[in-house]
């Protein structure tokens, strides 16, 4: 399996926008990896992510956060030479409108990248992750928060092939070879179930739900869900 250091380490970033970035952990990544970067702007509507954004990368004055909706980027056409999103499209209503409008921003010869879980072809371990997530989901919902059941692969394939980008290559990235219960792993989970719990107050079948995930991840194990990386090149 290739490391992110095999899959970006060739690209020349330069100005590069992450989409929907939360509190950049994408950037840490690209950080890591990228050829070179001049500029790395992180967007998002969360305003909360922005504190943790800004302590993250405290002592990068090249990396930066600004409040922007995906499917309204205020930048103007071909403004960027890089750009990507990581474990978000599933948070949109309309993920092929927000892939269209960072085609826009990104200059021809630039690279879009994607990267997101999907739910299918998992092992029994990596399905306890898409389980959580589809019970996360299903929680946020009833909260008024979009958020989608995971792709399946041939769904990422269909949306990024409809780019027309050139030069594609993907990479399926998996984890399952680290103990399924190891005990800081399971001490992470924790206070995520107490806060979807929480959350699922006045549906006793969503925190049923919530109850059997948890008896599921100290029989079975957690293992994070395959990742599809998409990497390719705007005409």
């Amino acid at each position: 399996m290739p490391d992110p250091k095999e899959i970006f380490g060739n690209i020349p970033g330069g100005r590069v926008l992450d989409v929907a970035t939360g509190s950049g952990g994408f950037i840490q990544t690209l950080v890591e990896s990228l050829q070179e970067y001049t500029e790395i702007i992180g967007i998002d509507t969360n305003e909360r992510a922005s504190a943790a954004f800004s302590k993250a990368f405290k002592d990068r004055s090249n990396i930066r956060f600004e409040e922007m909706d995906a499917m309204h980027l205020d930048y103007p056409e071909a403004s960027f030479d890089t750009v990507c999103i990581s474990n978000s499209l599933h948070h949109f209503e309309q993920p092929q409108a927000v892939l269209t409008g960072m085609m826009r921003v990104l200059r021809p010869g630039g690279y879009l990248i994607m990267s997101e879980m999907y739910r299918d072809g998992q092992t029994e371990t990596q399905n306890t992750h898409v389980l959580l997530h589809h019970w996360w989901a299903a929680v946020d919902r009833i909260n008024g928060v979009v958020h989608r059941e995971t792709f399946q692969r041939e769904e990422l394939v269909g949306l990024v092939d409809h780019l027309g980008l050139k030069e594609m290559a993907l990479y399926d990235l998996s984890d399952a070879e680290t103990d399924p219960k190891n005990p800081e792993i399971l001490a992470e989970l924790t206070p995520v179930f107490e806060r979807y719990l929480q959350r699922a107050e006045g549906h006793p079948g969503l925190q049923q739900r919530g109850e059997e995930l948890r008896k599921r991840v100290a029989q079975i194990g957690f293992h994070s869900a395959t990742t599809l990386v998409a990497r390719g090149i705007k005409k």
